[in-house]
């Protein structure tokens, strides 16, 4: 998802330097190879490749736009201008070769004349003037750049790609793309070409996201938004001629905001595959994966789209499932995934325990759970015995204790609460599902906060099913303000336990 079509004129010298012939910076290849691991400890250290420093990209204080239309408001370029002009404590500068005047601002023919440092330059012109812009960007000390255009080796033009790597490698330059949406670091930096209107941002947090789909990205944020996921950086690295995901994985891994790390892979250069699951593999903290191109067709779409090859991907996922990645299926999956291990950085065994006011759900829950490879054993009778003794009178003798509780539609508060800080203390539970149907007339709008205090408490980790609705709001929050993850489905619920199963701390 890149911008194909820039129409910003640059002089014919500048484009017959970019038309030189340039030495492929890498040739792609197919990654059956991928699980050839002979050693455990056999860790290539490729994430720091050269010594690029990402600092001015994700934490700029000024920043260029080069490309953009003195009569075309539209342009990607102009929408990037714009949004960080009116709506960004970033320094932003406009570049046209003729310069002008836009939005009452000073439009520079060239970088060099922008009276100060840039940090982060944005490049939007036509693919052939993009290695020119580079080699600029380079020369007059600019800290790195986001190639937003494209028309390079997705379409054959791996000439001029290349020849965008070869003058970075040699400066350290770091930028990311081409063919590709660029990045989001709130509050500082949105090189994304879509309108604010039009946007849906996520709430920070603590989950990074770094997608080949620029596409993928914006509607994975969507999601994030609509979910209450936060989100600590987002990046769509496109063709990632320079900067790839072992990169970001090493910069996300040391980077304090970050919790989470999730990518969308689509495919690997030579060996990259393999460097990046032993990466990861070595990463503190939880790495979650969405794959494209499982099938042949899949990986017909994946080539057109970023000149990626998707390699065997039975054969990759085995590897990731081995080296402790968590594979996310789909994007259901990736959703419930991130938020789960948002909240949760520990693995369980996965006994889990269910509370319900309803046989009929924590039947279902039961089967999910049994599908994910979750274990829902019968309570022990000591454990039967003391939630039992502690429910109320109404509902005592009709509950049953079993795993899944089924408390029935007669329960209270003080039920709920009896069964959680009955499963909160049971050695044979590592993980509580809690189904809170907020239409039973015996509970109230504080249930949620109260059973988050118990499991708080305990430091066992606890994931609740609410039907998400704005009406229900208040008991939603009362989990989500005491960091205990909320799904709008049962099998949400089950997904973010089967994540703490499946994420193997270092």
């Amino acid at each position: 998802m890149g911008v194909c079509n820039a129409s910003v004129d640059y002089p014919q010298v500048i484009l017959d330097r970019c038309l030189k012939k340039a030495t492929p910076a890498f040739s792609l290849t197919n990654l059956t190879g991928v699980c050839n691991f002979k050693e455990q400890n056999d860790i290539i250290q490729t994430t720091k490749e050269g010594s690029l420093n990402f600092q001015p990209i994700f934490k700029p204080k000024t920043m260029a736009v080069v490309g953009v239309s003195l009569s075309n408001d539209r342009h990607p370029a102009n929408v990037i201008f714009n949004k960080a002009h009116l709506r960004s404590p970033v320094k932003v500068f406009a570049v046209n070769p003729k310069g002008g005047v836009l939005q009452g601002e000073t439009v520079y023919p060239s970088i060099a004349q922008i009276p100060q440092q840039i940090d982060l330059a944005v490049i939007a012109v036509r693919a052939e003037y993009a290695p020119a812009v580079v080699e600029d960007c380079i020369k007059h000390g600019v800290g790195g750049a986001a190639v937003i255009s494209g028309g390079f080796a997705e379409v054959g033009r791996g000439d001029l790609q290349d020849r965008m790597v070869e003058y970075a490698r040699k400066a350290d330059f770091p930028f990311i793309g081409p063919n590709c949406l660029g990045l989001y670091s709130p509050p500082r930096v949105d090189t994304f070409f879509l309108p604010s209107e039009r946007m849906v941002r996520p709430e920070s947090g603590n989950v990074a996201l770094v997608s080949q789909s620029g596409g993928v990205l914006v509607d994975q944020m969507v999601k994030f938004a609509n979910e209450g996921i936060g989100l600590s950086k987002a990046v769509s690295i496109g063709n990632k001629a320079l900067v790839n995901e072992l990169h970001l994985l090493d910069y996300f891994t040391r980077d304090k905001q970050t919790k989470v790390i999730a990518f969308y892979l689509e495919g690997f250069g030579e060996n990259e595959g393999r460097k990046f699951v032993l990466a990861a593999s070595r990463c503190s903290k939880p790495v979650i994966v969405l794959k494209a191109g499982k099938t042949p067709d899949g990986s017909r779409a994946v080539s057109s789209h970023t000149a990626s090859i998707a390699g065997d991907y039975e054969v990759f996922s085995s590897v990731m499932t081995q080296y402790g990645l968590v594979e996310a299926k789909n994007e259901f999956e990736l959703l419930s995934f991130c938020e789960s291990l948002s909240y949760y950085n520990r693995s369980i065994s996965g006994s889990i325990g269910i509370i319900s006011p309803s046989g009929g759900h924590g039947a279902l829950a039961v089967d999910a759970c049994t599908a994910h490879g979750l274990m829902v054993r019968q309570l022990s009778d000591r454990v039967q015995q003391r939630i039992k003794k502690n429910l109320s009178r109404s509902v005592r003798d009709i509950a049953s204790t079993e795993n899944p509780i089924d408390l029935t539609g007669s329960a209270v508060d003080h039920d709920f609460v009896a069964a959680a800080e009955g499963l909160s203390r049971a050695r044979e539970i590592d993980c509580v599902i809690v189904l809170m149907l907020p239409y039973s007339p015996g509970i109230s709008s504080d249930l949620g906060a109260r059973i988050s205090q118990i499991f708080r408490g305990t430091g066992k980790p606890v994931v609740a099913y609410v039907p998400h609705l704005e009406k229900y709001r208040m008991l939603i929050e009362g989990f989500e303000f005491n960091r205990i993850p909320v799904s709008s489905s049962i099998e949400g619920a089950v997904l973010m336990v089967e994540a703490l199963k499946r994420s193997r701390p270092c």
